[in-house]
Order: structure tokens, then sequence, then C-alpha cells
């Protein structure tokens, strides 16, 4: 990794405009509230797991797990000035990837000012909870966000035009979460964070994730290698592939979000497949990684609370995801940027507050859903798919 930032990549070059109050805690207390309990499947199927075979030890995994969460307290940040929380059997949730190159992150470049979102997608559970609908936000793209408070005390005050991942970089999860209901009028129940080291740790629990490529991808910059074919990635090698952007598609992020998307069906389709869910010292080493992976909102931040929502999800497999892109154009004025496409944003947006499909009106012409990528990287059937079940 060069400690130049690459264009597009959401870091800041000589010249950018660079909000105030970095530095915000990653990893603060957060007081526990009543939640809406929902979280990433991985995390949570294999702590349901863990307990139901735990036995006469299920009370030291929890002491033991618990431990390992962090909540942040989202809810007592941002007050009541959101949007209505609608309670009919839906949620959303903001999943954040952290780019810091901080403690065990250094290997992946020099932080210069701070972490930022290096992923961002916005999950909606539809009520029956069989479906969902996975909304990704490329990280470039100029928005509005809303003022925010500092860390440190003060206030940052509202800014057109900032990339979306400075949200992050100004007021930490909090602040993310303020942009993204500022932006689509959905007050989001649960948040989730993980970081590059938590990720890499995290597959290498499951054993690896099966994917096939259908051509070959040589990035130097993500230090991936890997020839066309089929792949059970280690956690090295799946986190190279979703930072990898350079070599497929048309270079962007977009092209990137792409393979991530793709690889989050396939890390699903893993975490189903049989046998995984079954073997205690597996189960034990996934939910040890998971929890001290996952910084989450307060509502989340006990193993009782995951546990209750992983259950509430079984019926959601990768088939049930419907994965698109936030509309976006590239920047006329910037290529290395991106715009929303405001009124088919509108419909994405619209369509999760009704419970609703997003209409394929709403992507049509979008340049995230032209980017080139989607299929280069395809899951593997789970072995539980295989086997009939």
């Amino acid at each position: 990794m060069t400690d130049q930032p690459e264009p597009g990549s959401g870091q800041h070059a000589p010249g950018d405009r660079i909000p105030a109050g970095r530095g915000f805690p990653l990893r603060g207390p957060g007081r526990r509230r009543k939640p809406r309990s929902r979280g990433w499947k991985i995390a949570v199927w294999s702590l349901a797991g863990l307990v139901a075979l735990g036995g006469a030890g299920t009370g030291f995994l929890y002491y033991k797990l618990n431990g390992n969460l962090t909540g942040v307290d989202i809810n007592a940040e941002l007050g009541t000035d959101r949007p209505a929380d609608v309670d009919n059997g839906s949620m959303d949730i903001l999943v954040l990837g952290s780019d810091s190159r901080s403690g065990a992150n250094r290997e992946y470049g020099h932080d210069e000012g701070g972490a930022r979102s290096d992923t961002a997608m916005i999950v909606h559970v539809y009520p029956g909870h069989k479906k969902a609908t996975v909304v990704s936000i490329p990280r470039d793209t100029l928005v509005d966000r809303p003022a925010c408070k500092l860390p440190g005390g003060g206030t940052a005050p509202a800014r057109s035009g900032d990339m979306f991942n400075d949200a992050y970089a100004t007021g930490g999860p909090a602040c993310a979460v303020k942009t993204v209901e500022s932006m689509t009028g959905i007050r989001m129940d649960h948040y989730l964070e993980v970081d590059f080291t938590g990720f890499k740790n995290l597959v290498n629990a499951m054993g690896g994730v099966p994917v096939t490529t259908t051509r070959a991808i040589d990035d130097p910059d993500s230090h991936l290698n890997l020839p066309a074919g089929r792949h059970t990635l280690d956690g090295e090698q799946a986190l190279g592939l979703v930072r990898t952007r350079h070599v497929v598609g048309d270079g962007s992020d977009l092209g990137r979000i792409q393979l991530q998307q793709a690889f989050v069906k396939a890390l699903i389709g893993r975490a189903g497949d049989a046998g995984l869910l079954t073997d205690p010292a597996k189960l034990y080493d996934m939910a040890d990684t998971a929890t001290k992976a996952l910084t989450t909102d307060s509502g989340l931040a006990s193993v009782g609370k995951l546990v209750g929502f992983a259950q509430s999800l079984r019926g959601i497999g990768a088939g049930g995801l419907n994965m698109v892109t936030m509309p976006v154009n590239y920047d006329p004025t910037d290529p290395n940027r991106v715009v929303p496409l405001t009124s088919q944003d509108d419909q994405v947006w619209a369509a999760l507050r009704a419970d609703k499909p997003v209409p394929a009106s709403a992507t049509k012409g979008s340049a995230g859903a032209n980017a080139g990528a989607g299929g280069v990287v395809t899951p593997q059937p789970s072995r539980s798919t295989t086997a009939g079940h």
C-alpha cells in the first residue's frame, strides 16, 4: 500500500476540503437501550448455534462473549430529531466497513487523519423476515452532511458537497447514521461496523469463503492474484477482493461495490453451510472472533440480543437478498467523485419506506449498475444447497 491516497479512494489529497473534528472515539462505551435487534448473520448465527450447544457452559459463554462486544449509544447521541420509528416488523440497519489503519490495521497503509467508512450498506429487512434489500452507498458520493456533534464537544456545521465517508470521519458512527437518515428519510434501527482486521479474522474463523471468479484478478494495490476458477478465499484474500478496484470493470469504486455485493452473498451462503453451525469448537472460534470484530449500536451490544436477532433472520438466505447500488453518476467536474441521481434515489428510498421492492427504473442508467464488474465473482453453491437442504 502506498502512503498517498489513490484517486477516488475517499482519502484526502492536497487541496481537498478536510472537515474539522477528526479523531472521534471508534470504540467508546455505550449504554444499552431497548432493542429492535438485527445484526450481521455470520456473527449472530454462530452465536445462536454456540449457545444452543453450550449446555452447562452457556453462562460462561455469555459472560466471555459479552465482554468482547462494543456498543455505541447512537440513540442518545442523535436524540429525537430523526425519522419516525416505524414498528411494522421491518428493520433497517447501517453496516459500515471502517478503513482505519490504526493498531493491527497498520499493514494496510498509513492512517492520515482518522478512519473513514470504506464500505457502506443499508440493509432493509421486509416484514416477515424472508427477504431483504441491500443498498450500497458509494463512499465518494457528494452529499449534504447535516450538522453533527463532535466527540470533543461542539458541533460540526452542516456542509454541502462532502464525500459520504467524511461523515464518519467527522463525527463517527452517529454522524454516519444521521447522514444516512437525512438522505433517505428512513430511521436506522441498528448499526454494525467491522474494520479490516476484524473482517479478515472472521473469514478465517469460518474456514474461508468459496467463490468462483469468471476471469483472472491481479491487483497489486490490493495484493490479490486469483486465476479464473474456483477458490476458497482465506481472510487476506477476501479482504483483497473487497478492496479491489483498478483491474475490474471500469476501475472505479462502483466496480468494487459490485465485487463486495457478490462476496456478501457468498459469505451468507457459507454461513448456512451444513455442518458449519454444528461444530462447537468452530462455533466458539467464530463467535469469539465475530464479537471482537464488531462495533454495534448499544441495542445490539449483548449476546442475548444478537441471538434473538439470529433466530429472527433464519428465513433469509443469499437468494432472498436483492442487492443494488444507490443510483449515481460521475461528477462532471471530477471523475473520482459521484453525484446522486436525485429522482431515482427517491424511488429507492420510497420503495424501502413502503416495504416494496426497488423498481428496475430506479437503477436504470445509473453508473453503479454499469460499472462492469458484475458477474466477475459468483458464490459457489453451499454444501447445504448441494445436499438438497
